[in-house]
């Protein structure tokens, strides 16, 4: 049995990760069987590595290796292109064509991204797997075929199995031994050395000096996170070696080559509105205050007028409908979420008045006379204690008289402490 360094060498995989060695001391070991394997791992790990390896060490080494990329084909064709079809079976079918595994016969067959089969082709695969048996598509004749399969995904195939885009059954039988390649992010100690090696590749391809990174260069390379893994960092060694005259590459023209280097970071997500959303908020805003402040004024002076006229009902009732707008709890409600949202100044904080100037705009007015505001509260807190006082207490009678709701006028009481 060949050992690890000497199959890395034959093909030309670079690295020292100890789970890539794992790797491939375990398809030298199912090498010699017909079990099925499944390879796993990301995009661009080099999956494809494994099955000529175990390809070319089986007894089937002189039998032919096909690999088909399964995400590749078509849903309405992949039937035909895996199984063959007959003359006739669908339009375009001019004449009878032999499927991969027809072909394959006595050698082994690579099913590249096999997550993405749809559920009609897995049952076909899955009879494969079973017995070796498989009909063309358009035939009823049962073909026989002696073939190997090794399938190889980057998807997780348990969720694909919770979500019902992969049958269990034929994971199982797919995985009888799983190998698992690990990211490149994951190989810190192999990535200089790959791109090393890509980069005396491409020289000689191209015939132009090697490359070389300096040692900040080098250091931005290994905590980059390539999420492309090995095809990735292959195609920036083979793109600086083509672009850059200067041989010598800097941390500055290698980050020109990695256009996701912010990607490690920690997102920043904006849940801040648009400056123009605000803005049309606060316009809105403005306006619903200023109505506010005209109803206000409205009440300081039906409250003089109540004072004055004492128990007139007249005036009252005329009134009344104003003081429930006033007073509402809806109207509450609303400014004072309004408010929250805008950072207005509430109770405790800096006088604000609103204005409204000869363009129709809303400001903000600052200290205003302390003495208005306090007014008013007395003015509201006198007429409460009067509207008590004449129904003897009775709250439902009170805030019948007030134009308000007894819940408003009970929390009135409390906060006047009445």
């Amino acid at each position: 049995m060949e050992s690890v360094q000497v199959i890395k060498q034959r093909f030309g995989i670079i690295g020292n990760d100890n789970v890539l060695n794992r790797a491939i001391e375990k398809s030298i070991q199912v090498s010699p069987t017909d079990i099925s394997v499944l390879v796993t791992g990301e995009s661009g790990v080099g999956k494809e590595s494994i099955p000529k390896i175990i390809h070319q060490l089986s007894h089937r080494k002189h039998g032919k290796y096909i690999a088909v990329n399964c995400g590749a084909i078509p849903e309405g064709t992949i039937d035909s292109e895996l199984f063959g079809h007959e003359k006739g079976a669908f339009t375009g079918a001019t004449q009878t064509r032999s499927g991969y595994f027809e072909v394959a016969d006595g050698g082994t067959i690579f099913l590249d991204e096999v997550g993405e089969l749809p559920l009609t082709t897995q049952v076909r695969l899955l009879r494969v797997l079973e017995n070796g048996e498989f009909i063309k598509v358009g035939s009823s004749k049962v073909q026989k075929t002696n073939v190997r399969i090794v399938a190889a995904t980057n998807v997780n195939m348990f969720e694909a199995i919770n979500k019902e885009k992969f049958r269990e059954d034929l994971y199982y039988r797919l995985s009888t031994v799983e190998i698992h390649l690990p990211a490149l992010r994951k190989r810190k100690d192999d990535i200089h050395l790959l791109f090393r090696k890509f980069a005396s590749d491409f020289a000689l391809k191209y015939k132009m000096p090697t490359i070389r990174l300096a040692e900040e260069a080098i250091t931005q390379l290994l905590r980059y996170r390539w999420s492309g893994n090995v095809r990735q960092l292959r195609n920036v060694a083979e793109q600086i070696s083509v672009l850059e005259r200067e041989r010598n590459i800097t941390i500055e023209t290698l980050r020109h080559y990695l256009p996701d280097t912010g990607h490690n970071l920690p997102a920043v997500i904006n849940t801040s509105k648009s400056e123009s959303d605000f803005s049309n908020e606060r316009e809105i805003l403005y306006k619903v205050l200023f109505d506010m402040k005209s109803d206000l004024n409205d009440l300081k002076k039906l409250t003089m007028e109540l004072m004055e006229n004492g128990n007139n009902q007249d005036v009252q009732k005329n009134n009344e409908s104003l003081i429930q707008k006033i007073y509402s709890d809806e109207n509450e409600s609303v400014i004072k979420e309004d408010m929250e949202v805008l950072s207005i100044p509430q109770k405790g904080s800096a006088p604000v008045e609103i204005i409204e100037d000869s363009q129709d705009k809303y400001h903000f007015v600052e200290d205003i006379e302390e003495e208005e505001t306090l007014s008013l509260h007395d003015k509201e807190l006198e007429l409460i204690k009067k509207s008590l006082e004449r129904h003897h207490g009775k709250r439902k009678l009170a805030a019948a008289e007030l134009g308000i709701s007894e819940r408003t006028l009970y929390r009135k009481i409390k906060q006047f402490d009445l």
